[in-house]
């Protein structure tokens, strides 16, 4: 009996419908219905697949049946695409309906409401000629308000699709309503759609030179670190786009930190261990009034003051380098590294506060050497410069130790601009000095106000401190609970992942997809962590599912092939992660 009830409304349901679709063109309300279709690229190579949306606007209070409509003799919404030969839609996606209960239906039905935006996946065979093809659609749908429905209607679409041989003649085309695309992975099959075959046999060599394998293909974009499942999601978006991510140097901002470690240098100068002792070291020099004339004061001043900017200099970089060349990207993603650096400039900024005192000055006095230098000499300006660097005291030296490690952790990054800062900070040091050394009296007199000074140096340093603090609990947080039980199962491949980066570039290249390495080792806990939590999340799944996933295990980062795809990928440590694309491939990845 219930079932004759169902049947009975399903059939006085579509008779309201059928009846609708009877009334005469004149008697019908007139519905506006705009699309909009936009590919995704301005041309397409032969192999390939290139994308489509197609934006729907429908007058207000009116819908149409979602492309699955829930009772029968509803007429779906359906969109056809009529491809050229040697062309074949391999999706179509339609957007989620919304459930809406209309006055002649008492139960809910299946609709698409104002503007819906549906996506068509069109591949390009190998065998297509370079041209211009004409890419037909129609858009079937009827259109209902609360009361009426009016006659089931269609809008015909056509694009012209170019297809070229040069991948530099592909250009990306962005457009809001790809955004509207939820995923492509959960779209409908046509089924006059190629099935995918068995799989394509791939041939390679497991010694194979990778670097040269590597010319074959374009590096789309490169990170590391833990990435939370948006981070990474961002970092695959900017390479399927091509935006390029910008690096804290680009722009401006190279001359911002130049100028910020200059003015540094100079303010050191009105430190209370610094300022006090300027008259005794230009007596020490024999610049400012026993100079002679101030044309050999400003070079005696400029001597020592160049003196200063070299030790900082030299200095800095030789522990930048050592750093990297000890792996100093790999240690500073570990816990005990940024909890030491941040500990040092707490130390650091308690000295500027005066609670601990740190200062080497009262060893300068023993290299009083004015009885030898009445009116000076370069040689006795550029070492007395060079000794007063280095015994600076409480207040120059956190500020060197802070550029310096922050100069070494920036050329990990892949910043070389960073090996000159350390020196840029003597510069700012010794701008002042050829000014005293003439003679010329630009210095304020001592006060409480080089305290304040002082205090606000050690103030900056404690935000460092709180940064990488900051650092430490990120990797500890990312890290805690991971076990060996995860060492294991790190090892052990899921589908659709390989081990052998010379088997991902060959399968890359027969069939013609993208490519995603991830770099990783036992003993990198973020890569555990990366396992464990954003590799599993079903947005990140969904997205490497057109990749050929590599998961490449480098333990020792010296060793070869590792080191060599560490440098091609700009890593500093583990997990590094690259995405490539073939050369002969399209523009842009699918």
């Amino acid at each position: 009996m219930r079932h004759s009830a169902a049947t009975l409304r399903k059939a006085v349901l579509a008779a309201v419908v059928a009846a609708a679709a009877t009334v005469s063109a004149s008697a019908q309300p007139s519905v506006s219905v705009d699309t909009e279709w936009v590919f995704d690229a301005t041309a397409a190579q032969p192999g390939s697949t290139i994308r489509a949306a197609l934006g729907v606007r429908i007058q207000e209070t009116w819908h149409v049946h979602s492309n699955k409509p829930l009772e029968e003799g509803l007429i779906p919404t359906v969109l056809k695409v009529n491809a050229p030969e040697g062309f074949a839609v391999t999706r179509v996606v339609y957007p989620e309906p919304v459930m809406l209960t209309l006055s002649f239906s008492p139960d809910p039905l299946s609709v698409f409401e104002n503007e819906f935006v549906i996506g068509v996946e069109l591949a390009v065979g190998e065998e297509v000629a370079p041209g211009t093809y004409s890419i037909k659609g129609e858009l079937h749908y009827q259109a209902c308000d609360d009361k009426t429905c009016v006659a089931p209607d269609s809008r015909s679409l056509e694009y012209a699709l170019n297809v070229v041989a040069d991948a530099d003649s592909v250009e990306r085309v962005e457009s809001p309503l790809f955004d509207e695309i939820a995923s492509w992975e959960g779209g409908e099959v046509p089924s006059d759609a190629p099935q995918d075959g068995p799989p394509v046999a791939v041939t390679f060599d497991e010694d194979c030179d990778v670097l040269a394998v590597l010319e074959d293909f374009d590096i789309l974009a490169t990170t590391g670190g833990y990435l939370g499942a948006d981070e990474f999601l961002a970092f695959i978006d900017a390479a399927e786009t091509g935006v390029k991510q910008k690096g804290m140097f680009e722009g401006k901002g190279i001359l911002a930190v130049v100028v910020l470690i200059i003015v540094g240098g100079v303010l050191l100068n009105l430190t209370p261990c610094v300022l006090p002792l300027i008259p005794i070291n230009l007596a020490i020099i024999g610049a400012g009034a026993q100079s002679g004339s101030r044309l050999r004061g400003f070079a005696l001043g400029g001597t020592y003051g160049i003196s200063m900017a070299l030790v900082y200099g030299v200095l800095g970089l030789l522990v930048v380098l050592a750093a990297d060349k000890f792996s100093f990207g790999q240690i500073n993603s570990t816990i005990w590294f940024n909890v030491a650096i941040a500990i040092l400039f707490v130390f650091l900024a308690l000295a500027m506060f005066d609670v601990i005192a740190i200062d080497f000055t009262k060893y300068q006095g023993k290299l009083d050497v004015t009885s030898r230098a009445r009116q000076g000499t370069f040689v006795l300006a550029f070492f007395m410069g060079s000794v007063t660097a280095l015994l600076a005291g409480a207040c120059v030296a956190p500020v060197v130790i802070q550029v310096i490690v922050y100069s070494a952790d920036l050329n990990a990054k892949g910043h070389k601009i960073a090996l000159a800062l350390p020196f840029l900070l003597g510069v700012g040091l010794a701008l002042p000095w050829p000014i005293l050394g003439a003679g010329i009296s630009v210095l304020p007199k001592p006060g409480m106000w080089m305290v304040r000074v002082k205090q606000a140096l050690g103030v900056f340093i404690l935000v460092f401190a709180g940064y990488y603090g900051y650092l430490a609990w990120e990797i500890f947080d990312n890290t805690r609970g991971v076990t060996e039980a995860d060492v294991a199962a790190a090892a052990e491949l899921e589908e659709g992942w390989t081990a052998s980066i010379c088997e991902g570039l060959a399968r890359a290249g027969v069939e013609n997809k993208p490519l995603f390495v991830d770099m990783w080792a036992t003993w990198c806990k973020n890569c555990l962590a990366m396992d464990k939590t954003t590799f599993k999340d079903p947005a990140v799944v969904a997205r490497l599912e057109g990749y050929v996933k590599v998961k490449f295990q480098a333990e020792n980062l010296k060793a070869s092939p590792a080191k060599e795809l560490l440098e091609q990928f700009d890593g500093i440590g583990l997990p590094t992660y690259a995405i490539l694309r073939p050369k002969n491939a399209a523009g842009g990845i699918r």
